[in-house]
């Protein structure tokens, strides 16, 4: 162990789905139990964007600044 990882038991880990990335949010009770917040990682902004499903062409070069804005 190094830095600011810990061993997670694997029977905790399966149980609360802690993967490879995913974060742990440590809080320490008034009474001194610990509470922990698994905060899942994300794979990326677009990472369940399936990709453009319209009829028009599209051009990047030119595309690029207008997509997801509402032109009148």
């Amino acid at each position: 162990m190094s830095g600011n990882q810990a061993n997670i038991p694997a029977r905790i880990r399966r149980e609360l789905n802690i993967d490879d990335g995913d974060q742990l949010r440590w809080h320490l009770e008034d009474d001194g139990s610990i509470r922990v917040h698994v905060i899942q990682q994300q794979t990326g902004t677009f990472a369940d964007f399936d990709g453009y499903a319209g009829e028009e062409p599209t051009d990047v070069t030119s595309d690029h600044d207008a997509w997801g804005v509402d032109v009148e």
